[in-house]
């Protein structure tokens, strides 16, 4: 009988496990034209928010609402990568769409999760690149100068402060806290990578939209008697009854 030796590791290469911080997507619409529509209202049409960020698509909440819904990833995908986001696998769809992301180019990830609640407080595993990823701030980004309408300001990683106007049609985009020492008249996104802990400050608060860790709130809401205006911030409050959020004149 032939003796058989232990395998040896290749010297070219090794396969080990690994773990990747990735951008969860939760998917609620086969509507791509919608989706794109409300891509460009939140990034913009020469978005910088992402930087090829690997991606997990969530397809869960789509097949709760449609679940006979077709999807054309190959569609999905190039329009994920104009945002510069890099998709890489899928979960929580059906036995076809999970074939047709496949087919796509994508991996099925039947046990990966993307939280569907803003992210709480709670201590996480990776930088910020998930809604379970840890803020860990450093020094924050400065800038002097009126940020204009169509212009897009983010402070990847840290703080944003702004010693000039933010005008309508402008937005200003934290990973933590955002500081304007001048009126807030565009919009305001903090915590941008699910930082709930983040705040937005505003020596007068006139936003056309804020938002802090996934909860935005538009102008339409409106803001409460004796903050519109004002110097005031905006924080997010977490219950059982969901998250909202406040905002209090200083």
């Amino acid at each position: 009988m032939p003796s058989v030796s232990p395998a040896k590791a290749p010297a070219s290469f090794e396969v080990k496990s690994a773990s990747l911080p990735l951008v969860g997507l939760l998917l609620k619409s086969a509507g791509l034209d919608a989706l794109a529509a409300d891509l460009r209202r939140h990034y913009g049409s020469t978005p910088d928010f992402f930087d090829h960020d690997p991606l997990l698509i969530d397809l869960s909440p789509l097949v709760a609402s449609q679940p006979g819904a077709e999807l054309d990833f190959a569609e999905l995908l190039k329009l994920l990568r104009q945002y510069k986001m890099a998709p890489v696998a899928v979960c929580g769809g059906t036995p076809a769409m999970m074939e047709a992301a496949r087919a796509a180019g994508l991996a099925c990830a039947p046990d990966a999760r993307v939280s569907h609640q803003a992210a709480r407080p709670a201590p996480r595993p990776a930088p910020a690149r998930t809604a379970e990823a840890a803020f860990v701030p450093s020094t924050a980004m400065m800038v002097d100068r009126p940020v204009r309408a169509g212009v897009q300001v983010y402070a990847r990683g840290r703080d944003l402060i702004v010693n000039a106007v933010v005008n309508p049609g402008a937005e200003v985009i934290a990973d933590g806290h955002i500081h304007v020492y001048a009126p807030l008249r565009g919009r305001a996104i903090a915590g941008a990578h699910g930082d709930a802990k983040a705040r937005i400050f505003a020596m007068a608060m006139e936003p056309e939209l804020v938002a802090i860790a996934g909860v935005y709130q538009t102008a339409e809401a409106g803001l409460p008697q004796g903050v519109r205006g004002r110097p005031a911030q905006i924080h997010l409050s977490s219950s059982d009854a969901g998250h909202k959020l406040v905002a209090v004149a200083m």
